[in-house]
C-alpha cells in the first residue's frame, strides 16, 4: 500500500468518525443536521471503519437499516477489495 493512500485511508476515518459524533450532538440540541447521504459517503469513500465506530461509540443512527445494515456490508465490500487488490 502505498504511504499517500495510508495516509487517506487514515485521514477519511477520522473525519468520518468525527462527523458521526458532530451530526449526533447536533440531533441531541436539535440543530441543523448533516444528511445521511453525506454520512454514507463518507463511508463509501474509505472511511467506512471510522463511520462504523462513530456509530457504536456515539450510539448514533444504530436503529436505521441503511446504517445499521449498510455500514457493515460496506465494510465487508471494501475488505473483500482490499484482498481481491493487494492478492494478485
Amino acid at each position: 500500500m502505498t504511504e499517500a493512500l495510508l495516509y487517506y485511508l487514515i485521514g477519511i476515518n477520522v473525519v468520518a468518525f468525527m462527523v458521526y459524533g458532530i451530526d449526533k450532538v447536533k440531533a441531541r440540541k436539535s440543530k441543523w443536521r448533516i444528511s445521511e447521504a453525506t454520512l454514507l459517503m463518507l463511508a463509501i469513500v474509505g472511511g467506512s471503519i471510522g463511520a462504523w465506530l462513530g456509530m457504536k461509540v456515539w450510539h448514533h443512527k444504530t436503529l436505521h437499516k441503511k446504517f445499521k445494515y449498510g455500514l457493515p456490508l460496506i465494510l465487508m465490500a471494501q475488505i473483500a477489495l482490499f484482498i481481491w487488490i493487494y492478492s494478485k
